[in-house]
């Protein structure tokens, strides 16, 4: 759009500036970014080095940010959650990749799937990044049947495996999960906990986990234990550090 500022352009001695550029300098002083990613890529090299001060406004997140010396950071109130990604699923998938959702910003993270079918009932499983060791987890469950309902008892919780199960669940009516996550980004133990409705089996679940890596993580990877899966939304949110 019109004195939207793209890029940092760096400029050297005796170089002609067009009316153009100076035009966009004048017209605005805070560049605009789609993602974080392509405002640091904006911000890299040695002479583009960040200044303590220094603004940007974040499309995705919709958000003004301002570099404190160390970190980017919110400009005025922070709100307790700010919406990172929102990726639509495809057709008939068995896997979902969502690239870029952590970060030093952060370091807890609501996940949401909403929407979507899958093509047989199911269950959700998950890894973080490319890691397919050291996880361990288990759930709880409560069955209700009809006008009854009888307490569950906890599954066999499963230690060292190749990723977590249960964090959703799938049918050809809905599909659901709802994560809390943390410290996947920092070098230490990831956790994580999950609520969700199995409607095939008329169970209430909820997950926990852990995933025993000093690794950090940028993303991670949704997947179906069996058929496949089609529509829907995987939403990342990021908690505001206190």
């Amino acid at each position: 759009m019109a004195n939207t500022q793209t890029t940092v352009p760096l400029f050297v001695a005796n170089q002609v500036l067009t009316a153009n550029q100076q035009n966009l300098s004048a017209g605005t002083g805070v560049p605009v970014f789609a993602t974080t990613v392509t405002r640091d890529a904006a911000f890299g090299g040695s002479n583009k080095a960040l200044a303590e001060g220094q603004l940007c406004y974040i499309e995705a997140s919709n958000v003004v940010q301002y570099y404190d010396g160390a970190a980017w950071q919110p400009v005025g109130a922070t709100p307790g959650l700010t919406l990172i990604s929102a990726t639509t699923i495809g057709t008939a998938v068995s896997s979902v990749t969502v690239s870029n959702a952590f970060s030093a910003t952060y370091d807890a993270y609501k996940i949401i799937l909403t929407g979507g079918v899958s093509s047989a009932g199911n269950t959700l499983t998950m890894v973080l990044g490319a890691s397919t060791t050291t996880y361990s987890g288990g759930y709880i469950y409560y069955n209700t049947n009809g006008s009854t309902s009888s307490p569950g008892t906890p599954s066999a919780v499963s230690t060292g495996t190749s990723l977590w199960q249960n964090v959703g669940t799938g049918s050809t009516s809905v599909n659901a999960m709802s994560m809390e996550i943390q410290n996947p980004f920092t070098a230490t133990y990831t956790y994580m906990q999950t609520a969700n409705f199995d409607p095939v089996n008329v169970l209430f679940k909820q997950s926990f986990g852990v995933h025993s890596s000093n690794t950090s993580y940028t993303g991670f990877t949704l997947a179906t234990s069996t058929g496949t899966i089609t529509g829907g939304t995987i939403a990342v949110y990021g908690y505001a550090k206190a």
